[in-house]
């Protein structure tokens, strides 16, 4: 890869003018059209090259990461320090799989794949992209919440069988109790009928996960449910938050049940003004896309299935504990001292039984989840529509 002419590489350092042959303006603008960021450095790891991902990545402009070492971006003994040497001494292509790095601004620490590539052009420079997290972890993430997920469905049916029968006997014996009582006790026997109830209520949210009737679908025009879910928070819990969009207008229908993707929309809106409650100027940002190119196999079906249609809600909240990261859609599992931990497990049931998988993403002033759901059928319409023009 080719660095483009006119970079130097920064105070005390030759510049790359000299000895780089002049990029045609298409190359340049494919290397900055990148989605996934890109450097380039030369002797003693010093950058001389970004990409604008790159900038949006480590929270810098190219002139300041100009400024700045890889040493400055990874920790003493990072092996990308060591991959780059090999690189410039073997003069062949080297990735490392899975390494950490710190963006600048945000200090927050990126779990990245990264590929080294010798400038063949250029003696000593090397480029280096970095990839995210990919798309199979994720996906394998998801599988591992859909396992845990169905041992909650278990669970589910278990406690309707052995706790809800015995919980209608006790709280039947603590009224008639109360009534015998002297007054002094009797608030002792309502705190059991109270508690009783609160039990009761609790295994009624776990009994949802017990349901596997087929999900009614039809096509249902997304930003019509996005839009409800936005009022009902904006009268509840967001009322002081910021809430904005950025809807593609030509999404075409998702296939779904309606009530169930509100529930979905409800509980992620929820669950980001919560996080935001300690958060100067809170934000949720709401977005939509078309993203073709995924596809994954699920249960039931040897086909794999598309899922374009992309739906992230984004805080700017302190970000999730990175010790429940990995297991923040299982039953049970929450960071909010008065949580119940099952909102999120009842999103990641919901997407899965239609068929979309659901990601979270976390690092301190950015949270986002994001949903990717399989589209209508060509053949029909959305809900919503109105006659289609002849």
């Amino acid at each position: 890869m080719a660095i483009p002419s006119g970079i130097t590489a920064g105070a005390g350092q030759k510049t790359v003018e000299s000895d780089t042959p002049r990029l045609p303006g298409f190359e340049r603008s494919i290397l900055q059209s990148l989605n996934q960021p890109v450097l380039a450095c030369e002797g003693q790891n010093r950058i001389i090259w970004a990409n604008y991902a790159a900038e949006g990545f480590f929270g810098a402009s190219r002139q300041l990461l100009s400024r700045h070492r890889l040493d400055d971006i990874f920790a003493f003994g990072s092996p990308v320090l060591q991959m780059v040497k090999n690189v410039n001494e073997r003069q062949a292509p080297m990735a490392e799989y899975r390494v950490i790095s710190s963006p600048l601004r945000s200090g927050a620490e990126v779990e990245t794949d990264v590929f080294a590539s010798p400038a063949p052009e250029l003696k000593g420079v090397v480029s280096l992209l970095f990839q995210e997290r990919t798309m199979a972890d994720k996906i394998d993430r998801q599988l591992v919440s859909r396992g845990a997920v169905r041992s909650a469905t278990g669970l589910a049916s278990m406690l309707a069988h052995e706790i809800k029968n015995p919980l209608s006997g006790i709280r039947g014996a603590a009224q008639l109790l109360e009534q015998s009582v002297s007054e002094n006790d009797r608030p002792l026997a309502r705190l059991i009928t109270d508690e009783t109830d609160r039990i009761v209520k609790l295994v009624d949210r776990v009994e949802v996960f017990g349901d596997e009737r087929p999900v009614k679908r039809k096509p249902i025009n997304i930003h019509v449910i996005l839009d409800r879910v936005k009022l009902l928070a904006k009268s509840g819990e967001a009322r002081e938050i910021t809430i904005t969009e950025n809807y593609d207008p030509s999404l075409p229908p998702v296939y779904g049940s309606e009530d169930q993707l509100i529930q979905v929309f409800i509980n992620l809106f929820k669950n980001a003004a919560e996080a935001l409650e300690k958060t100067a100027n809170p934000c949720i940002k709401i977005s939509t896309a078309f993203r073709p190119g995924i596809k994954i196999r699920v249960a039931g079906t040897s086909e794999r299935i598309s899922l374009p249609l992309e739906i992230v809600i984004r805080d700017n909240g302190p970000g999730v504990p990175e010790e429940i990261l990995p297991f923040l859609f299982d039953p049970f599992v929450t960071s909010k001292s008065a949580g119940s931990g099952l909102g999120l497990a009842l999103v990641a049931k919901i997407i899965s039984d239609h068929g979309g998988i659901v990601e979270v993403d976390s690092r301190p002033s950015r949270t986002s989840f994001r949903v990717l759901l399989p589209m209508a059928p060509s053949d029909s319409a959305p809900s919503d529509s109105r006659e289609k023009p002849v």
